[in-house]
Parts: structure tokens; sequence; C-alpha cells
């Protein structure tokens, strides 16, 4: 069965302005969230010639009930009055996020495209897949949006899978370097989702995901969030896959299991201190893909997040798609020959944090899991 691929032109089109202040000095300059990591993210996929192994899922527009079901009617109805025209020039629908004329459209078409992905491996005609959309989607709060985040794509896509598919175990694997504070928010009362955001400490937003956030209600025990300090590399990284997410999708058992795909987490990346390298998300697609294998027919997917390095972002994106399809390519990542990217092996201080992870969340999803096939 073959790997989905799911890319739209027109989310290319997504702007959300430059950054500026003239007020306060800041000279006109391009905003971070820029298209180039993404379009040159999908060239590098044609380029390579992997294009031809996969299978292209087309998007299409999410519907106000679906966005609805994770983001609430108002907030919806303000993002459509915000992107009706240019009245106001640039608008906002939350801190850190911006946009112009028809930025709706394109927001609710990159979470419509999320629902597609779902679908069609749900249906059987993909296997896998990675959904290439923009604008990112995992700090988007259930009112407001967060952090270049409008709506939240990977949520939206989970409630589909949990409302309209029947499915009533789904994982979700947030390894953006930033912390998944919207997608925590929208599931922290429902154990039916399984929520791990893998992040720097206390990077943005301020002071969010803590080890000891857990959840709470019925959603008690399926939250885990690993926050690692600034300059984690491989060897902390690994070990957080090795010890904490596969245990985890092993405990759960989730009937899907769905990625917050940002590469910030690479060492070449201008919002983030850690050093991630390509190779290294080519060994989480790995370890995830054997843990879906096992417990959901393969059904791993992937949303595209974060990642703010024009030259690095494609290589890393390769390596997840050339891990999902079983295909490699000719193309290598030439910075692992031209760079030295030192300091990679786990450090005491980081070992601290993840030992922290599975005396505390990691036991407490085990022993929630066990007492819910007691009753």
């Amino acid at each position: 069965m073959a790997t989905g691929y799911l890319f739209s032109e027109l989310m290319m089109w997504w702007t959300p302005g430059e950054m500026t202040n003239v007020r306060k000095g800041l000279e006109p300059t391009q905003h971070f969230e820029n298209v180039e990591t993404k379009r040159r993210f999908n060239n590098l996929i044609h380029a390579s010639g992997l294009i031809d192994k996969l299978q292209q899922v087309k998007a299409r527009t999410a519907t106000v009930q679906e966005l609805c079901r994770v983001h609430t009617q108002r907030y919806v109805e303000y993002v459509q009055e915000l992107s009706k025209d240019s009245s106001k020039g640039i608008h906002k629908a939350g801190p850190d996020v911006a946009f112009g004329p028809g930025g709706y459209e394109i927001a609710a078409l990159a979470a419509g495209g999320s629902i597609a992905i779902v679908d069609a491996t749900l249906d059987g005609s993909i296997r896998n897949g990675y959904a290439l959309v923009r604008p990112p989607g995992h700090h988007a709060c259930a009112d407001q949006g967060m952090g270049f985040c409008v709506f939240n794509n990977i949520a939206v896509a989970a409630a589909h899978a949990l409302e309209a598919r029947g499915l009533s175990r789904i994982a979700i694997v947030d390894y953006d370097v930033h912390h998944g504070n919207g997608t925590q928010e929208m599931f922290w009362e429902d154990d039916r989702v399984l929520f791990i955001s893998i992040h720097q400490d206390s990077n943005y937003p301020l002071n969010s995901g803590p080890l000891t956030d857990t959840g709470s209600g019925k959603g008690s025990g399926t939250t885990i969030n690993v926050p690692l300090p600034p300059g984690s590399g491989s060897g902390a990284y690994r070990a957080v896959f090795d010890r904490v997410v596969v245990p985890a999708l092993d405990a759960f058992e989730p009937q899907l299991v769905l990625v917050s795909s940002g590469f910030d987490a690479s060492f070449f990346d201008p919002l983030a201190q850690q050093m991630c390298t390509s190779e290294d998300y080519r060994y989480f697609t790995q370890v995830m893909s054997a843990a879906a294998d096992r417990h959901c027919s393969g059904r791993l997917l992937y949303f595209h997040e974060g990642g703010y390095s024009a030259a690095y972002v494609p290589f890393c994106g390769l390596a997840v798609m050339e891990q999902l399809s079983g295909h490699k390519t000719q193309m290598q990542d030439v910075f692992l020959g031209d760079t030295a990217v030192g300091g990679q092996a786990l450090q005491p201080w980081q070992d601290a944090v993840i030992e922290q992870v599975g005396a505390g969340p990691l036991t407490l999803l085990r022993q929630k899991v066990a007492e819910q096939r007691q009753q």
C-alpha cells in the first residue's frame, strides 16, 4: 500500500505579512513563517524523484461544523470576518497570528486537507502519509489563534477520526520544538487521545508544557510532556523516543497515530537551540512506524508544523518521507558531511528529565490503561 502525500499550491499563498514595528525600530523583514521552507521541502520531494513513489492526496476545505469540533463557533466566524477584505490591513486572529484577505479559505483548506489524509488512510487507499499543510496548527486554541497557527489542523483531523469515523483511541506525537499547547488544551479531558509533546523547555509558549501537566478528569494520565533542556541532540531525542514515546504507544495501543511534524528542533533552526539532524527525524519515523505496525496496521500520519531553516527543513522532510515510503533516493544531506554537530551524546541533565517522565507521566498512563482494562 502506498504512502500518501498532500500538498496544495494554494496553501503556499498564505501570507502572515512582514515582521515590522517602525515605532519601535523594527525595520520590515521577512516573517519566520514564510513560504520558503515548505516550498523547498516540496521541491526536494520532486527533484529527488520520490514523488513518483507517492500517492498524492487532494486537499479539501473543512466545513464550519468540522472546525467547530475543536474550535468555538465565535472564533471561526471571527476568522471569516477578518478574512473578508483588507480594510484593516493585515489582520490578527490571536498572538503572533497575522494574515491577509482570503486567509480563512487557506486555513480551512489546511484543516480540511488534514481530514482528507485521515480519510484516505482509514479508507485503505494509503497506508501512511504526510500532509504538507500551511498555516501550521498546534498552537491554535479553541477560541483563538496563536504562534503562527489559525486552526489546529491535527486536532481537527483527530476529532474527525473520533466523531465521524468512530475511532476510540488516537495517539498524537508532537516533536515540534515548541510545546503543542493548543492540542493539549483541546484533549486535556479526553481519554480517547494520548498526547505526547517533546519540546524545548520554556521556549514557546513561555512556561508551557511542564512534565507535571498530565491531563485532568477523564483525560487524567493521557497527556505526557517531555520538556528537554536547550542543547539536546541525537542522544536525548532518541532516548525520549525509545524510553517514553514507544512505551507509551505500546501501553495505549492506538488505532491511529498522528504526528505534529515540526523540524525546528534541528541544529540549523533560528527559533530554538536544539541539535537534531535529518537522521534523527528518520529514526523517529522508523520507531513510530514500527509501533504503528504493531497496533494499527501501520496507520501513521504526519502534519507539517514549524521549522524555519530554508536550507535544512527539506533534508529533514525528505528523510521522513523516505522512511515512511520505504524508498531511499540518491539525495544526500550535504550538511551532515560539511558541518560538525558536536555534543550529541545524552547528557546527565537531559537523562534526568527523561527519568522523571518515565517515573511520573508514563507510569500514570500505564496505571490508567491497566485500570480501564479491568473495568
